[in-house]
């Protein structure tokens, strides 16, 4: 039965499931918020494709970069919030 499953996961596309299954999955609406989905969404194509994440490394650091990219530009918003937020902190 597992390896049914695991058939299964393998063989269907990302993009074959429903728009209501992504907007549960946590993970999809998290990804999804980084700008970095279609991105993401290619690794799992190529992953179902070759079973082997070796063979996938191009779209790997493709989605990496852009995950660090937006990490970068989050990590700089908030510290600009930062000075903010401890100005108006009563003292």
């Amino acid at each position: 039965m597992f390896q049914l499953q695991l058939i299964r996961m393998a063989t269907v596309s990302p993009h074959s499931r429903s728009r209501a299954e992504d907007e549960d999955d946590p993970v999809e609406r998290m990804i999804s918020r980084t700008g970095c989905a279609e991105l993401h969404y290619a690794v799992q194509e190529c992953m179902a494709e070759h079973q082997d994440w070796r063979r996938c490394q191009r779209q790997v650091e493709t989605f990496k970069q852009c995950m660090v990219s937006f990490q970068a530009q989050r990590r700089e918003q908030l510290a600009k919030q930062q000075p903010a937020a401890t100005d108006s902190a009563p003292s």
